[in-house]
């Protein structure tokens, strides 16, 4: 083995050696990365690292791969963003999943308060780009009453032209979002919001096709939890999920839990849209990195049963999932392409936010955010900007 991890953070230039890279785009094989000042400089043959560069040669079968990024994350390590909506809270929360790979992420914020969203959108400008912290997603609260998940109703809001002032802070924190019903936001509510570079996303939502098609046109561009929250689509009805497997301009995430979506649904999705616009994502909950199996969520108890988060109602309430265990998903249970699978974790959101120049992939250039895997798929270590966990 080379240098211990501790002694790689005190130099400024090193390599990782493992027998399979995946750059974002395709495989290397018995192959070295190397990292110049936190930054990837290139892949080359193992045999090849004529450089001289102190080299950490990984366990036999290890795969490295672009670190995942995670465009819905509520909650880790015991934290729940909605109760803690602060720098510290973000930063725990990030570390805790980490652990599962993920090494870049938008904490998630659902309808809530107005003070707790500018609480919020202050604690993301003050991490973005740190720790592992892109930015914001605010999921809700303008969001369609008739589809509320979890969330409770009261903090549910028809948007008014008054409410792009606060929400256009979120144009100054690094990459943010915003989930909305379109039917709940007034004429040009979107077009705003998509021209001040904030993702805007349809979820909580049962707009017909011509109103979300609209939505598109004004920017709109990601599908929050493809199925979930939103009417089934039938022969007659596409609904947002025709829509959503049919225009090119969306990137659709999909919670790959096996319980938020029956994983031949997942496969339907894959096979009619573009791979290249499917994100996996973990809409993760406390319990994530824990041993707890039940947490508060505004009030309301919630219970982990199965692997499955519910309120005493019944109602999913998020989930027990990070992006280790949903890439596994979507190789085993789904049975979609290795490839495909950790694209759906790195490169594509990171094309999502328009950051693939630096992000979600191992090309010359790009942060060096690596995740380390078993043949398993399970997580060995992962690496941001160069540096191992401390």
């Amino acid at each position: 083995m080379g240098p211990e991890p501790a002694e790689h953070a005190r130099r400024p230039q090193f390599a990782i050696s493992a027998d399979r890279i995946f750059d974002g785009y395709r495989w290397h094989n018995d192959a070295v990365i190397l990292i110049d000042r936190g930054v990837v400089q290139c892949i080359a043959p193992r045999d090849q690292n004529a450089s001289g560069w102190p080299a950490e040669v990984m366990p036999p079968g290890t795969m490295l791969a672009p670190g995942f990024i995670d465009l819905q994350v509520n909650g880790g390590g015991g934290i729940l963003l909605n109760d803690e909506p602060t720098p510290e809270a973000m930063r725990a929360i990030a570390r805790a999943h980490r652990r599962y790979g993920t090494t870049s992420c938008l904490p998630t914020l659902i309808s809530d308060t107005r003070a707790k969203a500018i609480a919020a959108i202050a604690a993301a400008r003050s991490l973005a780009g740190t720790g592992g912290i892109l930015g914001l997603h605010l999921e809700g609260p303008f969001i369609s009453p008739s589809r509320p998940g979890i969330h409770r109703g009261d903090y549910i809001l028809a948007a008014t032209t008054d409410d792009l002032d606060w929400l256009g802070e979120l144009s100054e924190v690094g990459s943010s979002m915003v989930t909305l019903a379109p039917e709940c936001v007034p004429a040009g509510f979107v077009k705003t919001l998509a021209t001040s570079g904030i993702r805007v996303s349809v979820g909580h939502s049962e707009a017909v096709p011509d109103t979300l098609i609209r939505a598109i046109d004004e920017g709109l561009s990601g599908v929050t939890h493809l199925f979930n929250a939103m009417p089934a689509m039938s022969a007659r009805e596409p609904g947002i999920i025709g829509v959503a497997l049919t225009d090119e301009r969306l990137t659709a995430g999909i919670i790959l839990d096996g319980i938020h979506v029956d994983p031949l649904v997942v496969r339907a999705a894959f096979s009619a849209k573009d791979r290249g616009n499917i994100v996996l994502v973990s809409d993760a909950m406390p319990t994530v990195g824990t041993e707890q199996d039940h947490f508060e969520l505004m009030g309301r108890q919630i219970q982990l049963r199965h692997g499955r988060l519910v309120s005493e109602n019944g109602t999913l309430a998020g989930a027990h999932l990070e992006l280790a265990s949903a890439v596994k998903n979507a190789v085993t249970l789904v049975g979609i392409s290795l490839d495909d699978a950790l694209r759906a974790a790195s490169l594509v959101p990171a094309q999502f936010l328009g950051i693939e120049h630096h992000r979600g992939t191992l090309s010359a250039g790009a942060r060096a955010d690596i995740v380390a895997l078993t043949t398993n798929l399970d997580v060995l270590t992962t690496w941001i900007a160069g540096k191992r966990p401390e």
